[in-house]
């Protein structure tokens, strides 16, 4: 009888022992869990954060575009897709961070080099942390392409037609002269395979979905 009580009383710290490495386990397992949720919901909202930025990108570069639709001269940098301004399309990206419970991290929105897109990195609000160890939030980051959908061909304007010499100013008045003629439709633009003609009475452009494709870098590649 003695004995029995004594082997319970030997048994009982083990089991304590072994209950509470149990639990141990049980709550690292928990903590590796939340920082997996955690690291991917910063990767959520890096993607959601750049693709915000390469959005508000496409729309400016639209809207600029039809600034200037009745000059073809200055087309170019809204064909490329590289004018816009970086501030409003980084703050579009914070915003849509903010929506996914992360910060963008200072400095860390930018343009590509070389092709036109934005990189940014995020980091969250929450963290995640064994017991006596200090929580750690999740970084991301993602990058967002803009891919132009257009083209434009510049035809070929005609030969200028000679013209008679003036009048002699010494003589009668000159017969009056005829007015401007009015401004030719814009031809040679083609977006996704579609030829536009710009009426320069009621000049439009596609959607910017149509202009432009904004995709995470990786996408389809």
């Amino acid at each position: 009888m003695g004995g029995s009580l004594r082997d319970s009383g030997q048994a009982f710290p083990v089991y304590i022992a072994a209950v509470a490495a149990l639990l141990f386990l049980a709550f690292a397992y928990f903590v590796v869990g939340q920082a997996g949720a955690t690291r991917s919901s910063a990767q959520t909202a890096a993607d959601a954060a750049a693709l915000a930025a390469a959005e508000d990108a496409r729309t400016q570069l639209r809207e600029g575009w039809l600034g200037v639709i009745l000059d073809p001269g200055q087309w170019d940098g809204f064909l490329k897709g590289t004018a816009y301004y970086v501030s409003s399309a980084c703050q579009k990206a914070a915003a849509f961070a903010a929506k996914n419970d992360a910060v963008l991290l200072e400095d860390e929105c930018d343009p590509l080099a070389g092709r036109p897109g934005f990189s940014v990195t995020v980091r969250t609000q929450g963290s995640v942390g064994l017991p006596g160890t200090k929580p750690r939030n999740a970084v991301a980051s993602a990058t967002a392409l803009i891919e132009a959908k257009c083209t434009f061909i510049r035809p070929e304007e005609p030969e200028p037609e000679e013209t008679e010499p003036g009048p002699d100013p010494t003589g009668p008045d000159p017969e009056p002269t005829e007015p401007e003629p009015e401004p030719e439709p814009i031809t040679g633009l083609t977006c996704d395979g579609e030829a536009w003609t710009i009426d320069p009475d009621d000049p439009v452009l596609p959607s910017a979905v149509d202009l432009f494709t904004v995709r995470l870098a990786g996408d389809d590649e």
